[in-house]
């Protein structure tokens, strides 16, 4: 009997992980799809460019504040930087700073786009923890 309740207990940790990973991925991808049609619904260029610079350093800061947490383990903080890494990018290009050329006005709606994709993708290859995925959620609701 405790063999069964032990066994069931574990699958149902293991189960809750993967839903609780997936659901702190999913919120991040949904910031950057708000954020992308926020951007579409905008017709002003400035107010688009506006939009873009804050949702991305508005991510940049909870990402600063998830790694100086302490919270978090060296293999999440490995993810963190590569998230970092992919987000400053992101902001050269917006920018034109760092050697990136400056999105135009006309490109900023396939740009909203573009950003959406490569985050979605880094989400999928930067592993971090749950707790990690759910301490950034809760910062970037915090922060907003």
């Amino acid at each position: 009997m405790k063999t069964r309740i032990v066994f069931g207990v574990l699958i149902l940790m293991f189960v809750l992980v993967q839903v609780g990973t997936a659901g702190g991925k999913d919120d991040i991808q949904t910031y950057f799809n708000d954020t992308a049609t926020k951007v579409k619904a905008t017709v002003d260029p400035a107010q688009k460019r506006e939009i873009l610079e804050k949702s991305l350093q508005t991510m940049s800061k909870a990402l600063d504040r998830v790694e100086s947490s302490g919270l978090v383990s060296q293999d999440d903080l490995a993810g963190i930087n590569h998230f970092k890494t992919a987000l400053q990018e992101k902001q050269d290009e917006l920018t034109g700073s760092n050697g990136y050329e400056r999105v135009s006005d006309a490109q900023l709606n396939a740009f909203s786009n573009y950003v959406v994709q490569d985050m979605e993708q880094a989400a999928r290859t930067v592993t971090i923890s749950l707790i990690t995925a759910l301490l950034l959620v809760i910062i970037l609701i915090l922060i907003l």
